[in-house]
């Protein structure tokens, strides 16, 4: 058995959600959000190396040394998936993999708004789930794909890099496609998907131009299109988007999106008052007459005046969801404050305690 294996069953063991491995220093894991290091020695480079090397297909090893990053998923058989990135720092090797849950949670299991089962029944345009790496956004994807694949028969084509959840057909064909495995870029994948007769496309992550304007082109096509972005609320994600492009294209891609976008779903994972868990916090944008002229007009303030107004939709700001969290005694004060916008509104909750964390 690979050594690697023992770290990942003691972080299953753990519940955790990471394993880091830095040369020169043991093997940590994050459980809950908080990384700890296991009873292990330091591991210098050379034995990371060798680490490293014995999990790695020899393809992706040689990608690996020529390239210094390379993500790509790992499965311990009858246990879990995980999504592995290898890179160099200035130490040596080194690498970060993160579980990949077998059984695809639900949108009920994972406690999720009921009005993302609305977004799942659009027929088309650009759908965002946004939120900084490690917010679940892989697995609130997962939980709307699987929804939709138990319920419709829609042929859904999924571009990632790696493929983290393997989805079954249900109702659905869904087809899994792996960057770098199964095509060369998102780019080239989202131009084949075009010609596949798709009616929904997941888009594992917009992360240049081009992916960004396909994505577009696909949603104003008539496909339902669902994607990520590192961003942290709906006002962010929409300049992140326009912003992306040169001056001359903004007016253009405005306009697209204008047309298109159809949700923003922003989530982050919040630490229980317990510290025995995490549980997801959400801002929650959906179309509304007033949106296109919004973006087009370049008012994009005016979006949390839009979801304020909306709130009996199904919209909701985060700060008003953080509030939510912490009056129903799920979060503690110091958690709801700092993954707050408007601070000073959180301050009155926090006790010499809090106070004192923020000072160290």
């Amino acid at each position: 058995m690979a050594r690697i294996d023992d770290f990942l069953k003691t972080l299953m063991q753990k519940k955790g959600s990471d394993l880091h491995l830095c040369s020169g220093l043991p093997p940590k894991i994050r459980v809950h959000g908080v990384l700890e290091a296991l009873p292990e020695a330091p591991i210098p480079p050379d034995e990371m190396s060798r680490l490293l090397h014995e999990v790695c297909p020899e393809e992706k090893w040689q990608h690996y040394s020529s390239n210094l990053d390379m993500d790509f998923a790992y499965e311990l058989h009858g246990l879990a998936r995980f999504r592995v990135n290898y890179m160099f720092n200035h130490y040596g090797p080194g690498a970060v993999l993160r579980i990949i849950p077998t059984k695809i949670l639900t949108i009920e299991d994972l406690n999720l708004p009921e009005v993302l089962k609305e977004v799942c029944e659009y027929p088309s345009g650009l759908v965002l789930v946004t939120g900084p790496t490690g917010s679940g956004k892989s697995t609130t994807l997962a939980a709307m794909i699987d929804y939709i694949n138990v319920n419709y028969s829609k042929h859904i084509v999924t571009i990632e890099d790696p493929i983290e959840f393997v989805h079954r057909n249900k109702h659905s064909i869904i087809v899994q496609r792996e960057v770098g495995s199964d095509t060369e870029s998102f780019s080239a994948a989202l131009k084949g998907a075009m010609r596949a007769d798709p009616d929904i496309i997941l888009v594992g992550e917009m992360r240049d131009l081009e992916t960004i304007n396909l994505a577009l082109s696909c949603a104003a096509m008539g496909m339902l299109v669902f994607a990520t972005l590192h961003t942290n609320n709906a006002p962010k994600t929409v300049d992140r988007i326009i912003d992306a492009f040169p001056a001359d294209e903004q007016p253009q891609i405005r306009a697209m999106l204008a047309e298109s976008l159809k949700a923003v779903v922003s989530q982050l994972l919040c630490r229980t008052v317990d510290g025995k868990g995490r549980c997801a916090v959400h801002e929650i944008l959906l179309w509304h007459e007033a949106l296109p002229s919004t973006i087009r007009e370049g008012q994009i303030p005016n979006i949390r005046s839009i979801i304020e107004q909306c709130s009996g939709r199904g919209m909701r700001l985060m700060d008003n969801d953080l509030l939510r969290l912490l009056n129903e005694g799920r979060i503690p004060p110091i958690e709801a404050y700092m993954k707050a916008s408007n601070k000073r509104e959180f301050e009155k909750f926090l006790g010499k305690t809090d106070g004192d964390q923020l000072l160290t």
